[in-house]
């Protein structure tokens, strides 16, 4: 098989290799995949940090295979497998399992069918939508909730969404006027040019002065400036004191002001893509009882091929460049100097 690797994890170079297919483990499937999608945040460390290494490049290490957002064609279906054979169309997720390449062994449970309609490309964005949806979860949103995101990326753009589809009203943070860009062009309620304009009171202002119910904090990094904003952002009780929750999904990380309490602010993370993943035993094995657990990966990951089949999260709108299997290493190195113009990489396979 094909699969692309960080040629060394210190010079910034992504390569193609050939490799030996994975055996074909009892309660997976092999799947020719088609279109993978890249989150540079956790797989590469950021198209920035990528960049620099090109040009500094640190001390070599061993080639590193990244990726875990695929779609594809069932090929095999493992010993115990019941729910897929041989032609369904799938999207697959999973760190070690749903990498970059164009055959993919994966436990049966990180993949769910491609609803009629649902590209292999769309299909890709499994991953990082079901991160987003999760985190969203996490956040307890209600009809009608004043929602800050900071950190338009690909998950940023995905919760801001689904936040709205759950019946909030939802303002983004971002510093890139691209990401800004397309957030207000796929219809998100407002956004905010970080550094340019107060952040604080633009969000006040577009919560009409009540001030923001909840932020999702969608990029990585130190956030303790971001999250003191937010924190004023918020709304206040009579006596001046913060209410709301932020969650944090991704590498963010604060502290606050000495002697301004957070109090009624809760602060939750949100990891993964719900509850499952990484559990091995239900990842090849059996489903938990829906009556007892109705959202898991499974589950999030099935809801979000549905909204992405009804029109209802468009992934296209996010997609800024495809780039076929074959000129992966010239085609990164294209954009790679240009962070900025990048938002959704998808790997195309040559199928």
């Amino acid at each position: 098989m094909n699969r692309i690797v960080a040629a060394t994890t210190g010079t910034g170079r992504i390569v193609l290799v050939e490799e030996t297919v994975p055996p074909l483990r009892p309660g997976a499937i092999l799947v020719e995949v088609h279109n993978s999608l890249v989150s540079p945040g956790t797989e590469v460390g950021g198209w920035r940090g990528l960049a620099r290494q090109l040009e500094e490049p640190s001390p070599l290490e061993k080639p590193r295979p990244f990726g875990y957002s695929n779609a594809g064609i069932v090929a095999e279906a493992g010993e115990g497998v019941t729910e897929f054979a041989p032609g369904d169309r799938v999207a697959c997720i999973g760190n070690g399992y749903a990498q970059h390449a164009d055959v993919a062994v994966v436990p049966h449970n990180l993949c769910v069918p491609l609803p009629e309609g649902v590209t292999f490309a769309q299909g890709a964005y499994a991953m990082l939508a079901a991160t987003a949806l999760h985190a969203v979860r996490r956040t307890q949103p209600e009809i009608g909730e004043s929602v800050a995101v900071l950190g338009l990326g690909v998950v940023g753009q995905l919760a801001a969404r689904l936040f709205q589809l759950a019946g909030c009203y939802v303002i983004g943070w971002d510093m890139i006027p691209q990401r800004l860009e397309i957030a207000r062009a796929w219809g998100i309620d407002a956004t905010v040019p970080v550094g340019e304009v107060d952040e604080v009171e633009a969000s006040r202002a577009f919560t009409g002065g009540y001030g923001l119910d909840a932020a999702l904090f969608a990029f990585g990094g130190d956030a303790t400036e971001a999250f003191n904003k937010v924190r004023y952002a918020l709304k206040r009780a009579p006596d001046g004191h913060p209410y709301g929750r932020i969650v944090v999904v991704g590498g963010a990380h604060f502290t606050w002001t000495h002697g301004a309490p957070l109090t009624n602010v809760d602060v939750r993370q949100a990891a993964r893509t719900g509850p499952g993943y990484h559990d091995d035993a239900w990842e090849v094995g059996p489903g938990y009882p829906p009556v007892f657990m109705r959202w898991t990966t499974q589950t999030n990951l099935r809801l979000c091929m549905r909204l992405i089949a009804e029109g209802k999260l468009d992934v296209d709108a996010l997609t800024t460049h495809t780039i076929p299997l074959p000129e992966v290493e010239a085609g990164i190195a294209a954009i790679i100097h240009r962070p900025d113009d990048i938002l959704g990489v998808v790997f195309e396979m040559a199928h």
